[in-house]
């Protein structure tokens, strides 16, 4: 049984306190998570490329698997209130980024709008850009490279 979400959860519960249901709701549905990145020991880089997961429906942004992921996709990483503190490269607009900085939604924030399709039109997704794994071979990955960020 799925918990009910409360009340602006979100402004009024940190990360570690929120339900199944509140966690899966302040995803924003960017799919910025889902691109590929290549972690540079040296320098201590990423380096983000416009090439996204091959489960990630480069229309919707979402997950074409998303309850096998782990299986499908053994390097997959399932955010905690942790790892949205340690991963740096999480983009400022994602909505687990921004409550776990004390900082309110944006606006266009699917549980403020009430729009989905909203992160699209406002050009915060993956939409439009990123392109599945599954055509780009491996060897070819570093010619994708779109944001180089520090650890």
């Amino acid at each position: 049984m799925t918990m009910p979400m409360r009340e602006r959860f979100w402004e009024r519960f940190s990360l570690e306190e929120l339900n199944d249901a509140e966690w899966e709701a302040l995803c924003d549905g960017c799919g910025q998570c889902c691109l590929l990145k290549l972690h540079d020991e040296d320098t201590q880089e990423v380096a983000v490329l416009n090439v996204a997961c091959r489960l990630l429906d480069t229309h919707s942004c979402q997950c074409s698997d998303y309850p096998n992921r782990f299986d499908s996709v053994p390097d997959c990483i399932q955010l905690t209130p942790a790892l949205v503190r340690e991963f740096t490269w999480l983009p400022s607009t994602c909505g687990y980024r921004r409550v776990a900085e004390g900082r309110k939604l944006a606006s266009w924030h699917p549980l403020l709008s009430n729009d989905a399709e909203r992160v699209h039109r406002k050009g915060v997704s993956v939409r439009g850009y990123a392109i599945s794994q599954d055509r780009v071979p491996e060897h070819r990955l570093e010619e994708h490279v779109i944001a180089v960020l520090p650890l």
